[in-house]
């Protein structure tokens, strides 16, 4: 059956990468977490002092910068490395989102970071993440989804997941985090986070991880049986 390309944006702490994981998982695809790669670029800049507002400076810092996905067998998930170091638990740290968001909104980071993305899908058979992948990165996916949730619920995984790392933040800091990156991330010049025309809305305020992933499989499944009765009445 021929491989498709999976959209699946949306604001932050939505649970995309835990969908888009599971997906790839269950349809046997490459997953790609682009907000890890803005995140490790984000850690870059910071640890060399690169100002954000100097665009020659950024250009040079993007030229060595490396950005990989290893899968790690015993965790069963892909880790972020930077220039050959794991930095998948340092980049999900509050310090980086409280900046992350800032750093996608210049120009020739995001040129980088999509240049890189699109190779990554060439060959299709791919569970993406973020939050221009459906309008920017891959306009022609063959499925979109669009995540959203209240912003309580959002706030509380996100509590949950920092307790998880042993990192204890306060309610109320993490929403205004959350608020502050929504406006950001909607209000950028360089492709803001939207809804596709033709995505599908997926709202996980009041529904399971499971019944999450059967709704993405359900609309890939069907996708594809559609692209392949297609291709044999073409033939």
């Amino acid at each position: 059956m021929k491989k498709i390309i999976i959209a699946i944006d949306g604001y932050s702490a939505c649970g995309k990468s835990t969908t888009a994981k599971l997906v790839a998982n269950k349809l046997g695809y490459i997953y790609i977490d682009t907000g890890a790669m803005y995140r490790a670029v984000t850690l870059y800049f910071l640890e060399n002092y690169v100002s954000l507002t100097d665009p020659h400076a950024v250009v040079q810092a993007l030229a060595n910068i490396h950005i990989t996905f290893i899968h790690n067998p015993h965790l069963q998930k892909n880790e972020t490395y930077l220039n050959g170091l794991n930095v998948e638990e340092e980049i999900r740290k509050m310090y980086i989102s409280d900046k992350v968001s800032e750093v996608s909104t210049i120009s020739e980071v995001r040129k980088c970071m999509v240049e890189q993305q699109q190779k990554m899908g060439k060959k299709r058979g791919l569970v993406m993440d973020g939050r221009d992948i459906g309008t920017c990165v891959f306009p022609d996916a063959e499925l979109k989804i669009f995540m959203t949730a209240d912003m309580m619920i959002r706030a509380k995984r996100r509590q949950e997941e920092l307790l998880e790392k042993d990192d204890m933040v306060p309610l109320d800091d993490i929403i205004k985090n959350l608020q502050m990156r929504d406006h950001i991330d909607t209000t950028r010049a360089q492709s803001p986070l939207r809804m596709a025309d033709d995505a599908y809305l997926l709202d996980n305020t009041h529904i399971t991880i499971d019944e999450q992933i059967d709704f993405v499989i359900n609309l890939a499944s069907s996708r594809m049986i559609q692209d392949r009765v297609q291709i044999t009445s073409n033939q």
